[in-house]
């Protein structure tokens, strides 16, 4: 199986969760469901039912959490040096015609966030950054149309 790329801030994002997920929400689950059996009768009681599947939800994250760890390929964009090149973990400052200047940091699937300016490795605009450098135009198929973009700055953060 191919490794998934992943920030280092995105991978200690993942274990906290984790970590939060089996000392915490896994034990809180574990007691509503014995409060619930303590109630009497299982087929009737409603307590127990939503207890039982939280207790499948968080099992589930648990077990896709340690899976996306366990397959990621942390990478660390401060020890990056590609001779100015947009790669993974790049921080790119990018400028559309007649329009303000934009900065996405390029990261895995998991850690995007378009607010906080974050942008997924396979989101279009970062597939057309990649490989391209400082004083590069790009052309981005975008669900709004082509939007074309000139690379300002990459930055390794």
């Amino acid at each position: 199986m191919a490794k998934t790329p992943m920030t280092t801030r995105g991978a200690e994002l993942l274990r906290v969760e984790l970590h939060r997920l089996k000392s915490v929400e896994r034990p809180n689950v574990i007691t509503a469901i014995a409060e619930a059996r303590a109630h009497g009768d299982l087929s009737e009681n409603a307590e127990y039912d939503a207890a039982r599947n939280q207790q499948g939800f968080i099992e589930g994250r648990i077990s896709e959490l340690e899976a996306k760890l366990g397959n990621a390929q942390v990478v660390d964009p401060k020890l990056l040096d590609s001779d100015g090149r947009c790669v993974f973990g790049a921080t790119v400052d990018l400028e559309e015609k007649g329009k303000k200047a934009t900065t996405y940091q390029i990261v895995g699937d998991d850690e995007a966030d378009i607010k906080q300016g974050r942008i997924s490795i396979n989101s279009p605009i970062a597939r057309a950054l990649i490989g391209k450098e400082s004083g590069d135009i790009v052309d981005a198929q975008t669900p709004g149309g082509v939007k074309r973009y000139e690379i300002l700055d990459v930055r390794y953060e």
